[in-house]
């Protein structure tokens, strides 16, 4: 009996797959459509010592990942991941799951809007959109795995590689460290770093110029530096201390004003003229059409993490696109790689310090970014990610 295998094309579908796609790399049951099986969370917290702190999080003890498993019948495992948090974990294990198992993996938009209905009433932006986030990365992973792909090559790339930089800079960092810190980046080849400002709530505004002149001072002037301000000014404050920032050429001036003040953000971006990114506290295309249309962004900024997932990601940086502007993407570099292959406006994929020492702890491998960009695995299909049993054992949360 001939096995035939038909995938939805394009932007919401993925790539097309024509023909048969072997049994053994594919993992499909001739004849039988796939179902999940089953769908299950691990907990992972790992304490940072010392915690970490930027302009308006004070304390950041603890890093981690709720992570997703979804399996189908025939044994294949989609991996997912969002914030560590137990309520995080419990809309997946409560409100999520009843949904997915039985569902055909493969219907991932079908399912996408599913959950946003279901999570209607307990929360359209934050903890529900996370969790949606974490089961959407899972069947995208899931879905690349069945057909023997990397992410990115199932969505369709542009490219193979895609510009990167190394960011930390914490406000809890003394200059000296925040300047080993930074300079630890331009030794991996780095050629874009970036720094937090806004310090203290913004009530430190000599120190958070001075620690960025010592970071210029310390990188050349061949390295871009972006600055992060965490949503620690005003948007009057934020205006006046970019004509301070401007003499250090910076790349891009990072969450100046609170996240949800869309009007204070248009005001930032209509009166300075160091570039402002922003997004990584927005949620779904519908926050982002906000963001856009107002003019309160000039470098869109999603999170796969908070988003909606890769297919609400993809969504976003096509709205980007349509009104010329690129995409930078937030965290959880290991997934960005691969969707900022498959983005013509994708201008550069952060790599996180913290993140990319709990990554080194939580997964057997993985290629860790040197140089100015990076590029996916082409031989590991999906994320190309699998979880350290003996991390997983050691930090993971009952």
């Amino acid at each position: 009996m001939r096995c035939r295998a038909m995938f939805l094309t394009g932007l919401w579908g993925g790539a097309v797959v024509l023909g048969c796609v072997a049994p053994e790399r594919r993992g499909c049951t001739r004849g039988n459509r796939v179902k999940i099986a089953e769908v299950r969370t691990t907990l992972v917290a790992i304490p940072r010592d010392p915690p970490l702190a930027d302009a308006t999080a004070v304390s950041m003890g603890m890093g981690g990942h709720c992570f997703v498993h979804i399996v189908t019948d025939d044994g294949i495992e989609g991996l997912g991941m969002s914030t560590a948090s137990r309520a995080v974990r419990a809309v997946i294990d409560h409100d999520l799951k009843p949904l997915l198992e039985g569902a055909d993996p493969l219907n991932i938009e079908g399912l996408w809007q599913e959950m946003f209905w279901r999570v209607r009433g307990i929360g359209r932006k934050g903890v529900a959109f996370q969790a949606i986030s974490a089961v959407d990365i899972a069947l995208w992973d899931l879905k690349a795995k069945s057909v023997g792909l990397p992410l990115y090559k199932l969505l369709g790339p542009c490219r193979e590689s895609v510009p990167i930089y190394g960011s930390g800079g914490w406000t809890s960092y003394t200059e000296a460290e925040l300047v080993e810190e930074q300079m630890s980046y331009v030794k991996r080849g780095m050629t874009r770093v970036k720094m937090k400002v806004g310090k203290d709530f913004g009530k430190s505004t000599d120190e958070d110029v001075q620690r960025l002149r010592a970071v210029r001072e310390a990188v050349g002037d061949e390295v871009v530096v972006y600055i992060d301000a965490n949503n620690g000014y005003t948007a009057k404050q934020a205006i006046g201390m970019a004509r301070r920032f401007e003499e250090f050429d910076v790349g891009w001036y990072e969450e100046p004003v609170l996240a949800d003040d869309i009007d204070g953000l248009a005001r930032v971006v209509a009166a300075v003229d160091i570039p402002v990114a922003t997004g990584e506290h927005e949620y779904t295309k519908y926050g982002f059409k906000d963001l856009i249309s107002r003019g309160a962004a000039d470098i869109v900024q999603p999170d796969v993490g908070r988003v909606g997932g890769v297919t609400e990601w993809m969504k976003v940086a096509v709205i980007a696109d349509a009104f010329n502007l690129p995409v930078a993407s937030h965290s959880y570099g290991l997934v960005h790689l691969h969707m900022g292959c498959a983005t013509p406006n994708m201008m550069v994929v952060e790599c996180l310090g913290s993140r990319e020492a709990e990554d080194v702890i939580l997964y057997k491998e993985f290629d860790v970014p040197a140089g100015a960009d990076w590029s996916p695995d082409p031989d590991k299909p999906g994320l190309g990610l699998e979880l350290d049993p003996a991390a997983v054992e050691k930090y993971g949360v009952a």
